[in-house]
């Protein structure tokens, strides 16, 4: 299996609220969104290991998601870039965000697992519907 199918995958598992088969593919140290938070935003915060990943999913139990819509998927070697169109609520300030091409990049070891993923949004305007 291809790393852009196994990305596919793990966007259907997203789907189905499938939070396990998404952590197997993931490497044992993955580092999720690497490098320091800008923000306060819970989904936007780095996280190392699977345990760090599935708090990341934990966190987004804050929102309440209206369309998640992968369009494209790339890849280039042990990169896959997909992009992805994104409407969510968060729950606790009733404000409404929408995110149009939203970038996610996943990097993947020789084994297929992905070691790293980030995803650039429009930080701004997730803070103030986080209530920044």
């Amino acid at each position: 299996m291809s790393n852009k199918e196994t990305v596919r995958e793990l966007y259907e598992a997203f789907g189905r609220g499938d939070v396990g088969a998404i952590l197997e593919r993931l490497d044992e140290n993955v580092e999720w969104e690497p490098g320091e938070g800008v923000s306060d935003v819970p989904w936007l915060q780095p996280r190392h290991g699977r345990a760090g990943a599935a708090e990341f999913f934990t966190s987004l139990g804050g929102l309440e998601i209206h369309k998640f819509v992968p369009k494209a998927i790339l890849e280039e070697g042990g990169l896959v870039v997909a992009v992805i169109d994104v409407e969510a609520t968060v729950k606790s300030t009733g404000k409404r965000f929408v995110e149009e091409d939203e970038v996610h990049l996943w990097r993947f070891n020789a084994n297929g697992q992905v070691t790293r993923f980030r995803h650039r949004v429009d930080t701004w305007r997730q803070v103030l519907a986080w209530g920044g």
